[in-house]
């Protein structure tokens, strides 16, 4: 890898661990440790693909992409190895043992029960992405992606409402 490729990943991580880190919290609803070996599996993936970026979108769609497909493959592995449904009782107890702010447990289990593909959408938008952003890395309009969250925020709302 050249010095300046170097440089430019050290720049991505600065940048982009912070919202990685978040995306992945979504997706394993919760769970710091999960998210910090998801969160580097995904800049392992930014670092092995970094020569093959044609710059053919913006660096933080690149990366939003490579988080997106790392915590789907993610996801479909454990899907594989957990279909008795352990995962959400470890998930349970680890909320439990450390006693992490009550709120974003729920708000976080309540993401978690969410399709892969809205939980995507809904953490991107606590990211604070903007709308075009996160259409273009969901390969959307605009307007679909409006009425997508609008739904989703509504879904979360109903199951918060019953937990």
């Amino acid at each position: 890898m050249t010095k300046k490729n170097q440089q430019q990943f050290e720049q991505l991580y600065q940048q982009c661990f912070a919202m990685v880190l978040q995306m992945c919290l979504g997706y394993v609803k919760g769970d710091h440790d999960q998210a910090n070996d998801l969160s580097q599996e995904v800049f392992i993936n930014i670092w092995n693909a970094l020569e093959k970026f044609r710059g053919d979108s913006a660096h933080k769609t690149w990366v939003y992409r490579i988080t997106v497909n790392t915590c789907l493959q993610y996801l479909r592995k454990e899907k594989k190895k957990n279909k008795l449904g352990i995962d959400q009782v470890v998930n349970t107890l680890t909320m439990e043992e450390t006693g992490v702010n009550d709120q974003n447990n729920a708000l976080y289990g309540a993401i978690g029960q969410l399709a892969e593909l809205d939980r995507l959408i809904i953490m991107m938008v606590l990211d604070g992405q903007e709308y075009d952003d996160i259409a273009e890395v969901m390969g959307i309009q605009p307007t679909n992606l409006r009425v997508k969250i609008h739904r989703i925020k509504k879904r979360l709302k109903k199951i918060l409402e019953n937990e």
